[in-house]
């Protein structure tokens, strides 16, 4: 058979016909796996699968069209058909082509412009970003969980002493624990590129890490690692792992960060130990818990006297204490400062101590500028420490300086986006702002995110009553009383109903306030809300000055409080402002 024989055969056979739709329908079958399989999260092999076997069945299908013929009566062996006299029907071939190419055009420009889409969505997540998802515990005993999520930590503390990394706080990976998800949907939740992911199996004198770094979007796996030491190793095994995954995104170290995430905090094992159940206990962020947390910290400096990551945890426990009303401000804030200039006699490093300091000379010495200074010693020793930023976010409220704190409040939610009390707090900075209808909205955010965090409905209450909306305001505050039995839930629900004229609500809230203040922490500043709704300005200032010498929380915001506001033409007021924001000689009260 001759060239041109051959080829008329082919055009009898109508196998150019089959080429032809083949390759329409290739094309279609390709846009939509390159197209539609990411949508459903199908990994990038079954993409590159569809690939193969459509270039794997392309000869087959020319095999085929040249054996085989389709007629009025079937199908038929291309013989058997030219001996029938049988002709082939060659019209739907075309139809295929014409439905398959409009489809496939569709989808290639649908695909262009999701692309477009997607890629500006992409650019706003660093690719040096990273989140520590907790870590699988293997070891087949529950009471080694402390364990595991101290590793997870520990690794996650150790990047985020690099600035050229982004990476998100615990707080915001721990949900992940309770309902894990796709991979691309907790890195899109969380402002991410890349995920970490482990398990530990802790044995009574070894440790089994293995880890695996993946990038989120395409479900790569970028690093993976499994670490069988010695469980006094555990410092070197953190450390490998934090230089291994910052070598692999190319972040850029300095020499005293190099130092930093190669440190070892403690050569006493059993401290290390103690010191891990103290952190779990204090991430439970309830006043019981946090008191056995100290109980823990306060062990492992038995253990070794010089640990000065002990001490910031016995600094971070004690400063929290007065705002879960499990302990006064002058017991728990003179002790936070003590431990947090002790940790930083061992290690003026350590950006969590600075940062409490900080907390304390604000709350208690109401030292602003000072305060200013150990929160932004902290952020550049630690610019991914998000408490940090959120607590700085207080010294910036206070002096009015709103811009700077709702900036500094959304760098804090970058860096911990699913947070309660952040969440919960940048709707509190827009409301010290006046900024009602943001904060309100934020707020609502935030309930969405959990609804069972009672300080989110106190926040909202407050925001909605300084809208005018007091019905509302009394919905929110009752929502929170349901779900937690701190006294000062009872001062706002009091506040709003004496405004609202039920005057008899709040001499009964009074009344209970009063018991209670008997048998636990009760702030003066809900008594101050209370004489305020009741008219008795008298009590209200008297209330105020005591919740001054008490140094609760409330009077640092004095200036700013919108419940203040009914206070503020009194010269006795302005009086005690200007004491507050006196120039102090660094010595407590």
């Amino acid at each position: 058979m001759n060239l041109r024989n051959f080829v008329g055969e082919l055009k009898r056979r109508n196998v150019y016909k089959v080429a032809i739709a083949y390759a329409v329908v290739a094309w279609l079958l390709m846009q939509i796996a390159t197209q539609v399989f990411p949508f459903l999260e199908i990994p990038n092999w079954g993409i590159r699968l569809v690939i193969m076997l459509i270039a794997i069945c392309f000869p087959i299908a020319l095999l085929i069209a040249w054996a085989f013929e389709s007629t009025p009566q079937g199908i038929r062996r291309t013989e058997t058909a030219d001996a029938a006299g049988q002709q082939s029907r060659g019209g739907a071939w075309i139809y295929v082509v014409i439905v398959a190419g409009a489809v496939s055009v569709g989808l290639f420009f649908f695909g262009r412009y999701t692309a477009t889409s997607n890629q500006s969505e992409l650019t706003e997540v660093p690719a040096k970003s990273i989140a520590v998802l907790p870590f699988e515990n293997l070891s087949g005993n529950p009471e080694n969980a402390y364990f595991t999520d101290g590793i997870q930590e520990e690794i996650l503390m150790r990047l985020a002493k690099i600035a050229d990394l982004k990476v998100v706080s615990r707080t915001s990976t721990v949900r992940y624990k309770r309902s894990p998800g796709s991979l691309r949907e907790i890195a899109t939740q969380l402002g991410v590129a890349n995920v970490l992911e482990g398990s530990v199996q802790r044995t009574v004198d070894r440790v089994h890490v293995n880890v695996q770094l993946i990038k989120a979007a395409s479900d790569t796996h970028l690093w993976a690692e499994a670490y069988d030491r010695k469980l006094t190793d555990i410092f070197a095994v953190e450390s490998e792992i934090a230089k291994t995954i910052a070598d692999t995104l190319q972040a850029k170290l300095t020499g005293s960060e190099q130092h930093a995430i190669a440190a070892r905090p403690t050569e006493n094992t059993e401290a290390h130990q103690l010191y891990l159940k103290g952190r779990f206990f204090w991430n439970k962020r309830t006043g019981n818990d946090l008191k056995k947390s100290i109980d823990y910290f306060n062990q492992a400096i038995a253990a070794d006297p010089k640990y000065a990551l002990a001490y910031a945890g016995v600094a971070d426990a004690y400063v929290l204490l007065p705002s879960f009303t499990a302990g006064t401000p002058r017991d728990c804030y003179p002790k936070a400062e003590v431990a947090a200039k002790k940790a930083l006699e061992f290690d003026d490093t350590l950006a969590e101590a600075h940062a409490s300091l900080g907390l304390t000379l604000c709350f208690y010495d109401l030292d602003f500028p000072q305060a200013t200074a150990e929160f932004q010693h902290a952020i550049a020793l630690n610019p991914n420490y998000a408490t940090a930023h959120h607590w700085y976010t207080i010294i910036l409220e206070c002096l009015g300086r709103f811009d700077e704190a709702i900036a500094e409040m959304k760098r804090a939610l970058e860096l911990d986006p699913l947070s309660l009390i952040i969440n919960t707090e940048l709707g509190n900075t827009y409301y010290y702002a006046r900024r009602y209808d943001e904060a309100i909205e934020q707020l609502h955010k935030t309930v969405e995110i959990d609804p069972n965090f009672y300080y989110t409905y106190v926040s909202l209450g407050r925001a909605l009553e300084a809208k005018g909306a007091p019905e509302a305001a009394i919905g929110e505050y009752q929502k929170a009383r349901a779900l937690n039995d701190d006294p000062s839930v009872l001062g706002v629900l009091a506040h709003v109903y004496g405004l609202s004229g039920n005057k008899a609500e709040t001499e009964k809230i009074l009344d209970q306030l009063k018991e209670l203040s008997k048998q636990r922490y009760v702030s003066a500043s809900s008594f101050v809300l209370v004489y305020i709704a009741l008219g008795d300005k008298e009590e209200a200032l008297h209330w105020l000055q005591k919740s001054y010498q008490d140094r609760g929380p409330a009077i640092a915001h004095i200036k700013i409080a919108p419940l203040f506001d009914p206070l503020r033409d009194d010269s006795r007021f302005e009086e005690l402002v200007a004491k507050v924001f006196a120039p102090k000689n660094g010595s407590s009260p």
